[in-house]
């Protein structure tokens, strides 16, 4: 098996902290941009795409700040997060994302993570 890759995308938000967390870490929040559909029972949630479906095991998270997830077929050490940032001086708040693609499929994943943000944005109403 090939080691996977870590990489790292930031999106700007026009969004608050607040409204943010509750995108990025609940069921509700997470099936208007994520996935189709999200469910969860304690720390596992189902990502549903298509009809197909995915489990992840939320590692750590902490509110306004941020989540980490790990699919649970994944049998390496990778996870996704998705981190809230705000700028010191500006305010500006960025949705930093960190995850991780098989070697060569980069551009790809980074391509995905453009797309679901931009659902994100839409959302958010600041698109």
């Amino acid at each position: 098996m090939n080691d996977k890759i870590k990489f790292e995308v930031e999106f700007v938000i026009h969004a608050s902290p607040q409204l943010l967390y509750q995108y990025i870490s609940t069921p509700s929040g997470l099936s208007e941009w994520f996935a189709d559909n999200v469910n969860s029972r304690g720390e596992m949630f189902s990502f549903i795409w298509d009809g197909s479906e995915e489990e992840a095991k939320l590692l750590k998270r902490k509110s306004d700040e941020f989540v980490k997830f790990k699919w649970l077929a994944e049998e390496d050490d990778s996870f996704f997060e998705m981190r809230i940032i705000v700028d010191e001086i500006t305010k500006d708040v960025s949705l930093f994302i960190t995850d991780f693609a098989e070697e060569g499929e980069e551009d790809e994943a980074k391509m995905l993570w453009q797309n679901q943000v931009s659902s994100l944005k839409q959302v958010l109403g600041s698109a």
